[in-house]
């Protein structure tokens, strides 16, 4: 008798779920979650990969010939056997291992600041009530629209007065924290961190800060990886703001101009030192690249 009624509110159980699923399922498919991708995904995502990875392997092939392949009719699609001795040229012609050492420098601290702080300043304006607030984040949104080149005269100006000029700290310190990725961030957490567990890490004798380490700083980590990624690439790839301001101590962009400042310019030795110069970028992200697709997923089905 007891395992008849089991059975019965097994099946009425099962029945509710069953009755709960289709419009559940509905949705998904309204949203082509349970679409599976076909041949044209595949081939689009596979176009899209191959027109993006085309640019850098040319400079490959280019830097692994001679200068005369530029004047083919066809570009040669298969790499020379000269790679080695543009690459000991590249090492012969400018200090790269002293420009790679200041880029990585630059490019650290610029990253771990920017992240800090702007994910800092992104939880205060996101989950902290105070006076003024909206008109700060207005502000900050504002400074976006102004162009960078507006600021490089002033800022040049300041560095020369501080005697910083040659240094990597004039390199440095102007871009310590930046409006986008007050922004960014601020998006981000306003949604994903709920004011209940805030009130009950305060309830629990949490200070601001403990509470921002123990709570925000956790479930800002998807975010945060994605601002560190973009601001190391854009921090590694910046060439005009170090050209004007430590030309004397290069970083490696500023360091590879001077393979092209002369009267001849051998552009597979130029090509050579430009993907010197992008490996340290493809290492990061096969490094964090999961880190950035967890990010990015995360940000999807935050809603």
């Amino acid at each position: 008798m007891s395992t008849t009624v089991q059975t019965r509110e097994t099946s009425a159980e099962s029945g509710d779920t069953r009755a709960s699923n289709p419009p559940r399922q509905r949705k998904r498919r309204a949203l082509g979650i349970e679409r599976r991708p076909g041949f044209l995904t595949y081939g689009l995502l596979i176009a899209l990969f191959l027109g993006g990875a085309y640019p850098l392997w040319w400079s490959f092939v280019v830097g692994s010939s001679d200068n005369k392949v530029l004047g083919d009719t066809w570009p040669p699609l298969l790499p020379g056997g000269r790679f080695w001795d543009n690459v000991a040229s590249v090492l012969d012609t400018v200090a790269f291992w002293q420009a790679l050492a200041n880029s990585v420098i630059v490019a650290t601290v610029i990253t771990a600041s920017v992240v800090f702080f702007s994910t800092l300043a992104g939880y205060s304006f996101a989950k902290l009530r105070f006076r003024g607030r909206e008109g700060l984040m207005v502000f900050v949104i504002a400074t976006l629209a102004v162009p960078t080149q507006l600021g490089i005269i002033p800022l040049f100006m300041l560095m020369k007065q501080f005697g910083w000029t040659g240094t990597l700290g004039a390199v440095i310190v102007p871009t310590l924290v930046t409006a986008f990725g007050v922004f960014f961030m601020r998006q981000y957490l306003v949604d994903v961190i709920p004011d209940e567990l805030i009130e009950a890490a305060r309830v629990d004798g949490a200070n601001m800060f403990s509470t921002f380490w123990h709570v925000g700083l956790p479930a800002a980590r998807p975010a945060m990886a994605i601002l560190g990624l973009f601001t190391f690439m854009t921090a590694w790839t910046d060439y005009l703001w170090p050209l004007l301001v430590s030309p004397q101590n290069p970083t490696l962009q500023v360091a590879l101009s001077q393979l092209q400042s002369a009267k001849y310019v051998d552009y597979s030795i130029v090509l050579a030192g430009a993907v010197m110069a992008t490996i340290p970028l493809l290492v990061l992200f096969i490094l964090a690249g999961r880190q950035l697709v967890s990010g990015i997923m995360a940000g999807a089905v935050k809603g």
